[in-house]
């Protein structure tokens, strides 16, 4: 019973959240202009700023935060280390390693440029960390290799840097601190389509699975859980969460490593029946929240939304971490 009320709890947070994010910013806007712009299709100026800057940007973080928030999840689950993330198998640094062979070397690829890069870049990592999936039956071995691969690709970043122009290395930069500003409303769709599903399959299917690998592979195996297939299908749905998230919004730093802990802590649970959900619903509300923040807190100067999830999520896995080893 308390569960299913933090869980209605934090449903209410996370929808509200994004009537917060869409009234609040250095435009005024008022609920009756929400009214006016989605019921009677209202034209004018704070109807537009709402259509094509606001209602955009407010959806991508809702559900970007909720794909990060479950992909760390996943990750912890399967490697059983509470510092796993979608970093860690070097997703993100291979999304860098993409926009930087976009924005620094020139490389031509139309209209979504970044958008296309950065997918690119974290399919190519997807790939190798698959590969490796299917022949390594050690979690810590295939955590370590993904480690390496990150740094493989920031090392060749870095390369790239060494010899860009001082615009094209700034705008790059800027895209590694992350931003939901840059979603439009025809992306939405793209958005919603390619993260919906996933996040649906896991908490129908991947419940068992996930609450068995806790315990153990053995244990797991012992219940009928076929190993190799699991980690195969985890990794890569873990690592497509990511990819999608950081090709639309670039580098959102913290939030699938420390959003899984804050809802275990809220939830005091690692049943994933309630925990996915508890996840995902945690991940909008923080994400959502963060992104308000961002652009509001100091205007018309806008904080990288990577900058106000770091000043939260490291002193959050910091307290949890501390409080965990207290307890053992």
């Amino acid at each position: 019973m308390r569960k299913g009320i933090i869980l209605a709890i934090l449903a209410l947070l996370s929808v509200s959240s994004v009537f917060l994010g869409l009234l609040m910013g250095s435009v005024k806007i008022t609920c009756s202009n929400l009214i006016d712009t989605f019921l009677n299709g209202d034209e004018s100026f704070e109807s537009r700023i709402l259509m094509r800057v606001r209602f955009p940007r407010v959806l991508g973080a809702f559900f970007g935060g909720a794909a990060l928030a479950m992909s760390g999840l996943l990750l912890q689950t399967f490697f059983r280390n509470p510092l796993a993330g979608p970093f860690v198998l070097g997703i993100t640094s291979s999304a860098e390693f993409g926009v930087a062979l976009y924005l620094l070397a020139g490389i031509p690829l139309g209209n979504y440029g970044i958008v296309s890069s950065a997918f690119l870049g974290s399919l190519l990592a997807m790939i190798l960390i698959l590969n490796l999936a299917s022949k390594v039956r050690s979690p810590v071995v295939l955590l370590i290799a993904g480690l390496m691969l990150g740094y493989v690709f920031s090392a060749l970043e870095r390369i790239l840097m060494t010899y860009a122009e001082s615009i094209q290395a700034h705008q790059f930069v800027m895209w590694t601190f992350g931003s939901f500003s840059g979603i439009t409303l025809s992306e939405v769709p793209v958005i919603i389509s390619s993260l919906v599903p996933p996040m649906l399959i896991s908490m129908f299917f991947l419940v068992k699975p996930l609450n068995a690998l806790l315990l153990g592979e053995e244990y797991a195996r012992s219940l009928g859980v076929n190993i190799r297939r699991t980690r195969i299908f985890l990794v890569l749905l873990a690592c497509f969460l990511a990819s999608i998230v950081t090709s639309f919004a670039g580098i959102v730093a913290f939030i699938g490593l420390a959003v899984p802990h804050l809802t275990r802590l809220l939830l005091k649970t690692s049943d994933h029946r309630i925990l996915l959900p508890g996840t995902i619903l945690t991940g909008s509300f923080v994400t959502v929240m963060c992104d308000t923040f961002a652009r509001t807190a100091f205007v018309p100067t806008e904080l990288p939304i990577s900058v106000v999830t770091s000043l939260i999520g490291a002193p959050t896995v910091l307290f949890l971490l501390l409080k965990r080893r207290r307890l053992g």
